[in-house]
């Protein structure tokens, strides 16, 4: 799936997709040292009470949020978004429901660093209209990644071990977006760390549970 530039709300996945293959992914990632390390402070792809994350510490940041039954919201920013430069400025939370996390989306406004907001209900992504002259939002960088099937597998591929009859990446991502996932520990069992380091399967088991991608309540 290709995104447009500036984005358009068809070009994303269904909501429930999205954050399937965004949170399989994030949680593959997941470390007990990381659990601990304030948001702020963190980079990569993450989940955490807020949502999931994705921060390269440098050219882009993101966020999506569950908001009650079937609604959504995802916000941030890319270098390559030119809402903010745009003369006159782009009024990214124009036309949003009253059931948007405002006040972080204003504080964000507020100190310029808020590229694009989406919004997901009633099944379909919606977003503030924009001027004919915007060249981009961002969200092509942002979420290029995971809007993509082949792309996201190939994310999770690196976090987890190919094993003889076992279902690969791509088959994995697919029982996530179907959710929820069944023998858990024997894709834990498969968790690896490509830097070399050793794995953390506890901590991924707890990031799968509060993602909602598992049975049950989060381990604590």
């Amino acid at each position: 799936m290709s995104i447009n530039r500036p984005g358009l709300p068809g070009d994303l996945p269904p909501a429930e997709t999205l954050w399937a293959r965004w949170a399989l992914i994030a949680a593959f990632g997941a470390t007990t040292a990381n659990e601990r390390r304030p948001s702020a402070h963190r980079t990569g792809r993450w989940i955490d009470d807020e949502g999931l994350h994705w921060d390269d510490a440098g050219c882009t940041w993101w966020v999506m949020s569950r908001m009650g039954e079937g609604r959504y919201v995802l916000y941030g920013e890319d270098e390559s978004s030119g809402t903010r430069w745009h003369e006159p400025p782009v009024d990214v939370l124009a036309g949003g429901p009253a059931w948007l996390p405002w006040e972080e989306l204003k504080d964000r406004l507020s100190g310029d660093e808020l590229g694009c907001v989406y919004w997901y209900e009633d099944g379909a992504w919606a977003r503030a209209p924009y001027p004919d002259g915007l060249d981009d939002d961002g969200l092509d960088c942002g979420m290029s990644e995971l809007a993509d099937r082949a792309e996201a597998a190939a994310l999770l591929a690196e976090r987890l071990a190919p094993v003889d009859g076992a279902p690969g990446a791509a088959a994995v991502l697919a029982l996530a977006e179907a959710g929820p996932l069944q023998d858990v520990d024997a894709l834990l069992a498969r968790v690896r760390n490509p830097d070399g380091d050793d794995p953390d399967p506890s901590a991924v088991a707890r990031a799968l549970a509060r993602s909602g991608l598992t049975d049950g309540p989060a381990a604590r």
